[in-house]
C-alpha cells in the first residue's frame, strides 16, 4: 500500500560551505568551515587563521558557486520536487556584524532560488548551516555570547524580506544539538574538556534557541505563509541489554538530544532539564525575555537527519547527544565501509517516536549512504548498495506514514558529491553524481552519472511506488 500523497517533496539536500567553493569571491568573508583542514583530527588543535601549505576542502568545494546552473539542470532530470541547501552567511554579512549586507551575496542567492524555481523545484533553506562567520568567533567568542542573537536577527530580516515570494520552507539551525559533539560547527565555540563545558555549551546552545525563536517570530510579521522548521540530529538510541541500569541510561541519552527539540516544539525548557543544570552546576545567562519568546516562537515542523541507530550500555559517556555518538557494536546490523550500522527500521522508529512527542510534522532532511565509489572499465559507476539502502529507508518511510505519522518530504544528503563537514573528505560520497575531486583535491571536478541516479527517478516518477532496481544492476 502506498502511503505518500501526491504532493510529498522527494529532494536532494547539501550545504553551502560542503558544495559552493568561492571561499573569498564576490564580498564573502571566511566562515568557520574555511579554517578546517582536511581529515578526521581537524578540530584539534583549532588555527582561526589560513595557513600557508593547508588544504581546505571549502575553499574550493565542487564549485557550486559557478556550476549551479548546470548542476542544478543535472539534478533536475531526476524529477526532484524540492532541494536543500544553506544561505552562506557570510556571503551576506561577511563579518557577521556588518552595518550593511553584500548585495553580491543576495544576488547570488536570488539566482540560485530562481534557478530552482525554474525546474520545479522547492527551495528549502537552511539559514545557518555550519558556517557561522568567522569573525564572530575571534570577536566575540561565537555563540557563548548574546550578541550573536541580534546579528542572526538582522541576518533572518534581510533574507526573510529579500527572498519572501522565493522561498516558503526554512530551517533556523542545522543540528543544533550537535553543540556537545561538534561544538565549533554547530555552536561556533571553542571549548575545553573541562568542568566549564557544560555550561559553555549550554549557554550557547541557548542562545541559539533563543535566536531560533525570534527568527520564527519575525519571520511571521514578514510573510505569515512561511513554514519554520528546526533541524535536528535525532537518531535514534537502543539500549545495548535488557538490564534496567542500560535501558534507563539509554532513555537519559535519549532525552538531552530531544532536549533542543522540546523546546523549539514546545516552547519551553523541560523538567528534566533543571536535574541536569543542578548536578553540572550550569549557570545561565537568560535574559528576561528570553521565555516568553521561546513559547511565541516555537516551529511549525520537524526536520532531522537519520543516517543510523546507536547502541548504549550503562557507564558510557551521556553528556552528548545520539546523533554524535557511534555507540556499541550492533551485531544485529551491517555496516557502511566507514562502520555506520545500516538500520532502516530505525528510521520508522524514530518517526513514530517524534510524531508522538510533538504531533507536528516531520521533514527528513538528510538520509543517505556514504561509500567508495570506483569508475568500471567502461567508465560508469554501478553502486547497488545505494540503491538498496535508499529503497529500505523509503519502505520504511512508508510504513511511518500508513502509522499515522505525518511526513512532508525526503531530501537524500548529498545528491551530487560533495566535501564531508566531518572530515572535509570527497571520498565519501552519497551522491547520485559523482564529482571527480579526491580528498587533497586533485580532479577536474568533472561530473559523471551514477546508477543510482536512475534508481531515484524510478522512485520519484512512481511516488515512491516502484521500487525494484534489478534494470540498474
Amino acid at each position: 500500500m502506498n502511503a505518500f500523497q501526491p504532493d510529498f517533496l522527494w529532494g536532494g539536500a547539501i550545504a553551502a560551505n560542503q558544495a559552493e567553493g568561492a571561499f573569498k569571491e564576490d564580498g564573502k568573508g571566511l566562515s568557520i568551515a574555511d579554517i578546517l583542514p582536511v581529515g578526521k583530527h581537524r578540530f584539534d588543535n583549532l588555527n582561526l587563521e589560513i595557513q600557508e601549505d593547508v588544504y581546505y576542502p571549502s575553499h574550493e568545494a565542487i564549485d557550486f558557486y559557478h556550476t549551479y546552473r548546470a548542476d542544478i539542470k543535472l539534478l533536475a532530470g531526476m524529477g526532484l520536487k524540492c532541494f536543500r541547501t544553506s544561505i552562506a552567511w557570510s556571503r551576506i554579512f561577511p563579518n557577521g556584524d556588518d552595518a550593511v549586507p553584500n548585495e553580491a551575496g543576495l544576488k547570488f542567492y536570488d539566482d540560485l532560488f530562481d534557478t530552482l524555481r525554474f525546474y520545479d523545484m522547492e527551495p528549502i533553506i537552511t539559514i545557518s548551516h555550519f558556517e557561522t562567520p568567522l569573525n564572530l568567533v575571534k570577536a566575540y567568542g561565537g555563540w557563548k555570547n548574546r550578541k550573536l542573537i541580534d546579528f542572526y536577527e538582522k541576518y533572518c530580516e534581510v533574507i526573510f524580506k529579500r527572498y519572501q515570494g522565493k522561498v516558503k520552507y526554512w530551517m533556523t539551525f542545522n543540528e543544533i544539538n550537535h553543540a556537545h559533539t561538534l561544538p565549533f560547527l554547530a555552536a561556533a565555540i571553542v571549548v575545553k574538556e573541562d568542568e566549564h563545558k557544560l555550561t559553555d555549551v549550554y549557554q550557547a546552545s541557548h542562545n541559539m534557541l533563543v535566536a531560533s525563536a525570534k527568527a520564527v517570530i519575525l519571520s511571521r510579521t514578514i510573510n505569515p505563509d512561511f513554514k519554520i522548521g528546526c533541524m535536528l540530529s535525532l537518531s535514534p538510541i537502543y539500549p545495548a541489554s535488557t538490564k534496567p541500569n542500560d535501558v534507563f541510561s539509554s532513555y537519559e541519552l535519549r532525552r538531552r538530544s530531544l532536549f533542543y527539540s522540546d523546546v523549539q516544539l514546545r516552547g519551553q525548557y523541560p523538567s528534566y532539564f533543571d536535574r541536569i543544570r543542578k548536578e553540572n552546576e550550569i549557570e545561565l545567562e537568560i535574559g528576561d525575555e528570553d521565555m516568553a519568546l521561546l513559547k511565541r516562537g516555537t516551529c511549525d515542523y520537524l526536520g532531522f537527519s537519520y543516517y543510523r541507530s546507536s547502541l548504549h550500555e550503562d557507564g558510557m559517556r551521556i553528556l552528548g547527544n545520539t546523533g554524535g555518538l557511534m555507540g556499541k557494536k550492533n551485531p544485529y546490523l551491517k555496516e557502511t565501509k566507514w562502520g555506520w550500522p545500516i538500520d532502516p527500521i530505525g528510521l520508522r522508529y524514530v518517526c513514530n517516536e517524534l510524531y508522538d512527542r510533538y504531533q507536528k510534522p516531520l521533514f527528513i532532511v538528510e538520509n543517505g549512504l556514504g561509500a567508495r565509489d570506483e569508475l568500471d572499465p567502461e567508465g560508469g559507476i554501478i553502486d547497488p548498495e545505494r540503491m538498496q539502502y535508499l529503497k529500505d529507508h523509503v519502505i520504511m518511510m512508508n510504513e511511518a506514514i500508513r502509522d499515522g505519522v505525518e511526513i512532508w518530504g525526503y531530501t537524500w544528503w548529498g545528491p551530487i558529491d560533495i566535501v564531508s563537514a566531518g572530515t572535509g573528505e570527497m571520498e565519501k560520497r552519497y551522491g547520485f553524481v559523482y564529482v571527480d575531486k579526491q580528498n587533497d583535491g586533485r580532479g577536474d571536478r568533472k561530473r559523471l552519472i551514477k546508477e543510482s541516479y536512475y534508481y531515484y527517478k524510478q522512485i520519484i516518477e512512481s511516488n515512491g511506488q516502484k521500487l525494484d532496481f534489478a534494470e540498474f544492476v
